[in-house]
């Protein structure tokens, strides 16, 4: 009784760290909200919840992602900005969650300190920040891999619940199929030798029942996302075709060619020069002194790294966020190399040796600071200047002063069509980009200040060549981002 009564004090004490965190980083970020993608699977799980066929093939559409589009579905009896508003609450508690994930793992392989600066260090990433406070699904991915990792850590063979987390994070993205196959062939002793002897020892699972059932959960991520791509658009492969295509449409880096450059380089933007430093030192230090601690993070480490580069070079676009679990696993041997000395026993004669390296990490993380803080101040004031653009734009559609009634909604580029599809309560093939062909009638939307049309662009690759108020079309409106013209005939 006294354990489970301890077990549930620690259980209420990390939701309430949770959440308090969650709280205190939307406060210091200051800024919050929906991007792109995440509005996509909030419109296309609105869609199916009334019956519709999401509109899959609009120009620059995003991957579909199934969790995401579930989301959609449940929140679709909420207006749609108490929509957005749950969904960006829930990326700041994925976000906190992702820290205390990564203190944890790091308290338990080099202790306590090494943990927290670990969760300090990936707080205070700018591309952390920035993806993290625009509610990118790559946070919650995180956050179950992590999760199933740090329950492999506590018991390597817990079997179920680690397969259901990367179940989850199957739903968000396709690299959790390789981790759940590699789990699935560890539990079932299926792995090479060479890689078992590697291994925590145990026995493989015996019973038919048993191996059925984690066969199903390891397997259900992509026979979910498949089974969703071919009843939607009649082709299995639709999320993999789709993406390359749009990849190869905004030029973004992909292909075997770019893997050696571009994977490390992009690890290298998430984490900087004094965290990469540190990680380096104390992957050193932990795996040539304590090895057994240091070997699941390695070969996570490993693991994330190679499956970055596998589908990378199977055509997917190497973008920064795809190397958030690398850059993790990296901040946690940013901490070893720190604090890892901890874990010594008292009185070893390594420990005076690390100790001055630890110290010198510190010492360059802390005069790093400073530089993380500019750059992430004007991250921040980028995007909440996107913040206030998005509110204008929600602003006019609340006043209908945007509607549906004479025709299609006109926009310059495709950056407002899943908000004002959202909003509206349509399809996203009814908001038609001014680059993606003529329009003819309906209402249209002009920034209203070059500042504008130059921050609302999602992607410096993204298509933006200027285009004009389409010929026939009236002023009928404006506010101070957006002009609003019409043409009902």
């Amino acid at each position: 009784m006294r354990t489970q009564i301890s077990g549930l004090r620690a259980r209420l004490g990390a939701v309430c760290a949770i959440l308090a965190g969650a709280i205190a980083l939307r406060l210091l970020y200051g800024v919050a909200f929906a991007n792109y993608d995440t509005l996509y699977g909030l419109v296309w799980g609105g869609q199916l919840a009334q019956g519709e066929t999401p509109a899959y093939g609009v120009p620059i559409a995003p991957t579909p992602h199934p969790l995401l589009e579930i989301v959609g579905l449940i929140l679709r009896p909420l207006s749609p900005h108490l929509e957005i508003e749950l969904v960006v609450a829930l990326a700041f508690v994925a976000l906190a969650t992702c820290a205390w994930l990564i203190y944890q793992l790091g308290a338990r392989w080099f202790g306590r300190a090494a943990g927290a600066l670990a969760a300090v260090v990936f707080l205070t990433r700018v591309p952390v920040i920035s993806y993290g406070v625009r509610a990118y699904l790559d946070i919650p991915y995180l956050m179950f891999v992590l999760g199933a990792l740090l329950v492999v850590s506590r018991r390597p063979r817990a079997g179920a619940p680690v397969l259901w987390l990367l179940a989850l994070a199957g739903l968000l993205r396709p690299e959790a199929w390789v981790f759940s196959g590699l789990y699935w062939l560890y539990l079932t002793g299926l792995l090479p030798e060479w890689l078992r002897r590697r291994l925590p020892a145990g026995e493989p699972v015996r019973g038919r029942g048993v191996l059925i059932r984690l066969t199903l959960l390891a397997a259900a991520a992509p026979l979910i996302w498949l089974g969703s791509d071919l009843l939607i658009t009649g082709n299995p492969l639709w999320s993999l075709t789709n993406t390359r295509h749009t990849a190869a449409a905004l030029d973004r880096r992909s292909g075997l060619g770019n893997v050696p450059k571009y994977v490390p380089k992009r690890i290298g933007e998430v984490l900087q020069a004094a965290a990469l430093a540190g990680a380096a030192i104390g992957g050193v230090l932990s795996l040539w002194w304590l090895r057994a601690r240091a070997v699941p993070g390695a070969a996570a480490g490993v693991a994330a790294v190679g499956i970055f580069a596998v589908f990378a070079a199977v055509g997917l676009p190497i973008n920064t966020r795809y190397a958030f679990l690398a850059a993790a696993i990296l901040c946690l041997f940013c901490g070893a190399g720190a604090f890892g000395w901890v874990a010594l026993p008292a009185g070893d004669r390594r420990r005076p040796a690390w100790l001055a390296l630890g110290a010198l990490i510190v010492v360059a993380l802390i005069a790093s600071a400073p530089s993380q803080y500019r750059t992430a101040d004007r991250e921040l004031d980028k995007l909440a200047s996107q913040e206030r653009i998005e509110g204008d734009l929600e602003a006019l559609v609340a006043s209908h002063a945007i509607n549906l009634r004479c025709g299609p909604v006109g926009v310059p580029n495709h950056a407002p069509i899943p908000l004002l599809a959202l909003y509206l309560r349509t399809s996203p093939a009814r908001i038609r980009s001014a680059q993606a062909g003529h329009i003819g009638r309906g209402v249209y939307l002009d920034p209203a200040s070059q500042e504008v049309e130059r921050e609302y662009i999602l992607d410096t690759r993204d298509p933006h060549e200027p285009v004009t108020v389409p010929p026939g079309f009236s002023a009928a409106g404006a506010n101070r981002s957006w002009l609003i013209f019409r043409r009902c005939e």
